[in-house]
């Protein structure tokens, strides 16, 4: 019995060490020998091919990313099942995409989603898989040959190739993207490749190339490099060769594979003021990575690249004689489009194909760039804008001779944040509501809107969704509603006999208790509050938002960048009655001498109201309307952000600037509006009282897909439907 436990112990403790061996460390032996490896993926001059059941053919990928995030959720806690990623796979598929871009490993539902879709699937969707590089670690110190990137992104590598043959169990806290399971599902005869990396930080790039001169050149059996490399590119090749490597020798498997890039790290030459405009410090070319006879699949070019940042090519002109070609891209206006011309100038770089594997625009309020050409700028576009948008630019792709796009995004994702938002808001809350004036959280084809299955609101003219419980203030002729959701502040103003040619209609609203006014001075209106905020609806073409001067949050952040004074030089009094625009940042600390006007360095009023419907189900729609006028009611939607909330899913907004150096969070429990024209100039206007309910991490909210959707179906699957 003694030496029977002894054995029973011994082989489970075996089958243990095995497991682990193999499933978690991925140890194997090599039993294919020199038996050719399986491929259904290689390139030919600059197309890439693909064996879809009668041989290699030409095949173009016409892709989506998909992101990780849906309300109420980081992406880190990876909260999409599988019954969600079925969903969307079909309607991926209808639209007439035949890829999927992921950036890192997923949890195993997203696994056993594509397998359980393409299984039976004559025509399945495809997928691109990538490789994450911890933020971190390419902003710290370290140089690419650090343990923590170089060694990291091996082992990632590695990973990953295990996880898509269904041969993975993955510790929690093991991975560099914090995925966690058991990976048993096989979905590598669906993987067309690999793309490594992020978007390379140029510093980084630049660091490793000065720190280590001598690792410039890599000898591998798959990947090696010319004598043109730099170390950073012989490090990719590295890593390469090792994913090469495993999989061929684990599972006798080769597949396409691609390194990420982008413009700020692109292969092109550009004049000093050019580099020096943009900071343009390094280059990464896969030209430089060159591949052995061993490796049977192919080799891809992936870059990100984005019509209006950065546009290398709207700051010189010297790049008109220099590229014949231009003239194939000239507006209607005369200008250019840059946009098409630097697609074509990275393609015709390359002997591989091109892939560009991230572009598109986002259906924000808020916005970040412009793009002076094309007019596909980085937010405040509409959605039906946005699906013109995305066809032009991959129609610019097509005909730049690219072998493929990849759309951002599927979905929108509430958690992100952006450069000039940020400072804003509470960063560790975003996930629980929707911040219009966030362009980054809106790139989807896919919305999510507030509420279960509508909205508690749409300002379309329809004032059937506004009750008595609703009512704020009552003049006699005129009268406010209100009332909110995890996207907007809604206002309903029913005036008597309302004339929007002649009558103005000033909206005071108090948010804070630390400051605010009793009047507006240029307005010649009082309020029986202090006001921080002050609607003016004046027309169809001449409406905004203004704010009072102490609560002004793109003074205190971005004065000096528009050079102004420090802000804390000359504070502006608690009570001050100056209103004042609201702005935000486009660009900041490129001064363009080529120019006589500083196109880099424009500010946008976001405070500036527009006219429209804003009603998703109606043929007018306009995604980015503030409000909508029909006869005496007039109905408004405006973002939390724009009256200073930091998180109002937990009612908190920003507290006094000058008093906290910066932007703190306060808690409040209501908010104070009124509303009358300018007709009653002698009276103050009467404030009622909005008591704020939270929703806290548990947000409400639907899926619609976005008029985008429809065009880029039309364009991709000749479906209008």
């Amino acid at each position: 019995m003694k030496k029977f436990l002894i054995a029973a112990v011994s082989f489970i403790l075996l089958y243990l060490l095995l497991d682990m061996a193999y499933y978690q460390w991925g140890f194997y032996i090599d039993f294919h020998g020199d038996r050719e490896v399986r491929t259904f993926t290689s390139t030919q001059g600059r197309e890439i091919l693909v064996d879809t059941g009668d041989g290699m053919e030409p095949f173009e990928i016409r892709g989506v990313d998909l992101g990780v995030g849906i309300p109420g959720h980081f992406s880190t806690e990876f909260a999409i099942d599988k019954e969600t990623y079925l969903r969307w796979f079909g309607l991926i598929q209808e639209m007439g995409a035949n890829t999927i871009r992921v950036y890192t490993i997923l949890q195993p539902d997203f696994y056993e989603a594509v397998y359980e879709y393409n299984k039976e699937n004559p025509e399945p969707l495809y997928v691109l898989h990538g490789v994450w590089v911890n933020d971190y670690v390419q902003n710290s110190h370290v140089d690419a040959y650090d343990d923590s990137f170089r060694k990291t992104l091996i082992q990632d590598c590695r990973t990953l190739v295990d996880v898509i043959h269904g041969r993975k169990k993955i510790r929690l806290g093991y991975q560099a993207s914090g995925a966690s399971g058991v990976y048993t599902k096989d979905i590598s005869e669906w993987v067309l490749g690999y793309i490594l990396g992020v978007e390379w930080e140029d510093v980084t790039v630049a660091y490793t190339d000065h720190m280590k001169p001598e690792n410039n050149s890599y000898q591998g059996n798959y990947m090696y490099t010319s004598e043109q490399a730099t170390p950073f590119e012989a490090m990719l090749a590295e890593t390469g060769d090792n994913i090469i490597r495993y999989e061929s020798g684990k599972y006798n498997e080769q597949r396409l594979l691609a390194f990420s890039n982008w413009p700020a790290t692109d292969p092109l030459d550009y004049p000093v003021e050019v580099e020096r405009l943009f900071m343009k410090c390094a280059k990464v070319d896969v030209e430089h990575i060159l591949t052995t006879d061993r490796y049977k699949s192919g080799q891809f070019a992936s870059y990100h690249v984005y019509s209006y940042y950065p546009d290398y090519l709207a700051h010189y002109d010297t790049w008109k004689g220099e590229l014949p070609f231009a003239e194939e891209y000239r507006l209607k206006d005369g200008e250019y489009n840059t946009y098409g011309i630097y697609l074509e100038m990275l393609s015709r770089h390359h002997e591989m194909p091109v892939v560009i594997s991230e572009f598109g625009t986002p259906t924000s309020r808020g916005r970040a760039q412009l793009d002076f050409f094309t007019a596909r700028s980085q937010g405040y576009m509409s959605e039906q804008e946005q699906g013109e948008a995305l066809v032009e630019s991959y129609e610019d792709i097509r005909k730049a001779g690219c072998a493929g796009c990849v759309i951002f995004s599927w979905q929108d994702e509430w958690f992100k944040r952006t450069w000039n938002t940020m400072a804003n808001i509470d960063l560790t809350k975003t996930a629980y509501w929707s911040d219009f004036q966030t362009n980054e959280q809106f790139f989807g084809l896919m919305a999510f809107d507030p509420g279960e299955k509508t909205s508690v609101c749409y300002t379309d003219g329809d004032v059937g969704e506004w009750t008595q419980d609703d009512l704020l203030t009552d003049n006699g002729n005129i009268r406010l509603y209100m009332k909110y959701d995890e996207k907007f502040l809604y206002f309903r103003v029913h005036k008597d006999n309302y004339d929007a040619e002649t009558e103005t209609i000033y909206i005071p609203v108090d948010v804070t208790p630390n400051s605010g006014s009793y009047y507006a001075d240029g307005e010649d209106v009082k309020f029986d509050r202090k006001a921080d905020f002050l609607i003016v609806l004046n027309g169809r073409e001449n409406s905004r938002v203004l704010v009072q001067e102490r609560y002004e949050a793109f003074r205190v952040i971005f004065a000096e960048d528009y050079g102004e004074e420090n802000p804390y030089f000359e504070i502006p009094d608690k009570d001050s009655p100056v209103f004042k625009k609201i702005y935000l940042a486009l660009q900041l600390g490129m001064v363009n001498a080529l120019y006589e006007e500083d196109k880099m360095s424009e500010k946008f009023e976001t405070g500036r109201l527009t006219f429209g419907n804003g009603n998703p189900s109606d043929e007018d729609y306009n995604s980015v309307s503030d409000f909508y006028i029909n006869a005496d009611d007039i109905e408004i939607r405006l973002p939390w952000q724009l009256f200073n909330f930091s998180n109002p899913a937990q009612q908190q907004i920003h507290d006094d600037y000058y008093e906290h150096y910066g932007i703190e969070n306060l808690k409040i429990k209501s908010i104070y509006a009124g509303a009358d024209t300018s007709q009653n100039k002698g009276e103050r206007i009467r404030m009622g009282e909005l008591k704020l309910n939270g929703w806290g991490r548990n947000p409400s909210y639907h899926e619609r897909l976005k008029q985008s959707y429809y065009v880029v179906k039309e364009k991709w699957a000749g479906k209008t439907d």
